[in-house]
């Protein structure tokens, strides 16, 4: 039984959310999203709320279920609102920039590194540390911020490297000589 799956979404103001077959488009302020759903699963419209209901009781379309109820949420929140992923770099002499289509990244390496920017993201950097990733498809912020993050990972005995803002790392004590 899925618990998420069950629950219905909240209808937004100034969202339309529109069924053709097994795809889901979505369109508010911020732009235009679409998803395919798979065999087993449909999407009904009413006025104040979405519901997502499946099928039949086979085992892989209830695990499917609350996923693709959550993705729809996702679309709709994304429509209306966006979603941010902030990180911070750590370090002597680390820094970053927009340059372009491009994040320039200075990370204590050879070169610098240019990672590129994705269509319907906005990348903004303050005080040369601070990068904050906005969009309206949560999957792209959050691999933009993953892949970016993955370049230094905070390491744990300087706690150098690139961090989401908030993340906690845990430092461990260095050598100590007898």
């Amino acid at each position: 039984m899925s618990r998420v799956g069950l629950k219905p979404i909240p209808a937004v103001d100034k969202v339309t959310v529109k069924v053709d077959g097994n795809q889901v488009n979505v369109e508010g302020p911020k732009g235009k999203l679409s998803l395919e759903l798979p065999e087993g699963i449909t999407v009904e419209v009413g006025d104040s709320e979405i519901t997502v209901v499946r099928a039949s009781e086979l085992r892989h379309v209830r695990a499917l279920h609350g996923t693709f109820r959550s993705l729809v949420q996702n679309l709709i929140v994304g429509v209306s609102e966006g979603f941010v992923k902030e990180l911070e770099i750590q370090g002597v002499g680390f820094r970053s920039a927009v340059k372009g289509k491009n994040l320039d990244l200075s990370l204590g390496k050879s070169h610098p590194i240019l990672h590129p920017i994705p269509e319907g993201l906005t990348v903004t950097v303050t005080e040369n540390t601070k990068i904050k990733v906005e969009g309206i498809d949560k999957q792209l912020v959050g691999q933009f911020a993953a892949e970016v993050r993955n370049y230094y990972p905070p390491e744990p005995y300087k706690g150098k490297g690139v961090r989401y803002v908030g993340e906690y790392v845990r430092r461990k004590a260095g050598k100590s000589v007898k």
